[in-house]
């Protein structure tokens, strides 16, 4: 019996001095080229539940309850997990640099925390992203040991999910959004006079139709004792065949119930309130298709949906201030996020 107990004693000893030489720290670092612009793959990995779209992690387990808290993306932003086949935890976002880095904690403050993170190097139209993960295991031997196992593990699950991350990413339109400013706002509704037109999708044509259409809404401002109340606008309703549909505006102050609530062609009515996003677009009008493209790029990578037709204010009078200044604002109705 004496000899057993040596050997077993023996045997622990050895275990604890075989794990004491193991790494205290177990460490994976894994990397992927994605055919996207670090805009588009910084959103994806920037919010919790964009990386659900991806995660093989959290999709191997279907019966999972995830919860969300804090803020939506960026710092702060926390999930919680608690499912039968990946159990229970938490993972906060800890540091957000835009298009270039996100670093996460998971169960912060408990036994078993760990980092992750993402650096994102971008190329011309393309990204190369690495995702690193380390833990510190200290003076738990029997973690040291896990650590040899769990690295492969994680490894694996890395290599997958980057895979799912590029396919996602190549899927979503290309146009690089890092460099337009957007906001996040609620406006309120205002009455303006306005006039259903049509044009063929042609910048020449749109301009014409454009102009004619603010002559004969300012002539119904005037000839109805109203006033402007602020810079004129175009909302974009839709395309039918070979042509394009929107509503030439202008912002007014004075409507009441003596009032017409419009003319022969002029119309009265009110604009979107409610959940916007704002692109600001300086220089010429022509090179405002670039910047829808750019904001139909931000709201597919974010997951934002809209919510009704987009418009754009020309706070800048044209005939004052050059082409390369020229303020436009571009809204977009969205629902809440």
């Amino acid at each position: 019996m004496r000899k057993i107990l040596y050997a077993i004693t023996a045997l622990v000893i050895v275990f604890i001095l075989v794990g004491l030489a193991l790494p205290r720290h177990a460490r994976v670092m894994v990397q992927a080229d994605i055919a996207a612009n670090p805009a588009t793959v910084f959103a994806l990995v920037n919010d919790f539940r964009r990386v659900e779209l991806w995660s093989p992690w959290l999709n191997s387990d279907p019966n999972v309850r995830l919860v969300h808290s804090g803020p939506q993306r960026g710092v702060g932003a926390k999930i919680m997990w608690d499912g039968a086949i990946i159990g229970t935890g938490t993972q906060v976002i800890t540091d957000s640099r835009p298009f270039e880095h996100v670093a996460t904690a998971l169960n912060p403050g408990e036994s078993g925390e760990a980092r992750t993170w993402f650096d994102l190097t971008g190329g011309d139209g393309t990204t190369t992203i690495a995702w690193r993960f380390e833990t510190d295991y200290g003076f738990n031997v029997a973690g040291r040991y896990l650590g040899l196992v769990s690295t492969r593990v994680v490894r694996r699950d890395f290599e997958k999910g980057l895979g799912n991350l590029r396919d996602l990413a190549e899927t979503l339109p290309g146009a690089d959004f890092s460099d337009i400013e957007i906001e996040h706002l609620v406006v309120e509704a205002t009455d303006i006079a306005y006039l259903p037109t049509t044009s063929v999708p042609e910048p020449a044509a749109v301009s014409e139709a454009m102009g004619n259409a603010y002559f004969e809404i300012l002539s119904f401002i005037d000839e109805n004792g109203l006033s402007e109340a602020g810079a004129p606008l175009s909302i974009s309703r839709s395309f039918s065949g070979p042509e394009i549909l929107f509503d030439p505006a202008i912002p007014v102050r004075g409507i009441s119930d003596a009032k017409p609530r419009g003319g022969t062609r002029v119309r009265i009515g009110r604009t979107y309130a409610g959940n916007v996003i704002r692109a600001k677009h300086i220089g010429s009008y022509r090179a405002l298709a670039t910047t829808h493209q750019k904001i139909a790029s931000y709201l597919a990578a974010l997951g934002i949906e809209r919510a009704g037709d987009h418009w754009e204010s020309y706070v800048s009078d044209p005939t004052r201030v050059p082409e390369s200044e020229l303020l436009t604002y571009v809204y977009y109705p969205i629902n809440s996020t």
